[in-house]
């Protein structure tokens, strides 16, 4: 079970955050997408502290698409340097692990 991961990527809106959830889930990058729509972030920015409204993706996938999953987030999103974090899943469910596993497909991923 060491190769699945649960990812966190925040973005600037809801819509940004269904936009990106929906590539990545249709480009097998991923076995599922959780949108928190509202999520307030306090930050240092530039040498500034900020404060934004986000939506937070929480993305489960292995630790073998994740490469793949940077490249495509970073490419979608609006951000400079978008947050893109990983942790893996000490323990779960078999059933959904197995699930997950199957859910991601890095063949239909590298076509």
């Amino acid at each position: 079970m060491a190769g699945e991961i649960v990812v966190l990527v925040t973005t600037a809106s809801e819509a940004e955050a269904k936009a990106i959830a929906t590539r990545i889930v249709q480009d097998r990058l991923v076995a599922c997408v959780n949108i928190v729509p509202a999520i307030q972030s306090v930050f240092e920015w530039e040498g500034q502290v900020s404060e934004e409204q986000e939506s937070l993706l929480i993305i489960k996938t292995t630790v073998e698409m994740f490469a793949m999953l940077e490249s495509a987030v970073k490419m979608h999103h609006s951000y400079r340097v978008p947050e893109i974090i990983a942790f893996p899943i000490q323990m779960g469910s078999a059933d959904y692990l197995d699930w997950l596993r199957h859910a991601v497909n890095p063949t239909i991923a590298n076509e």
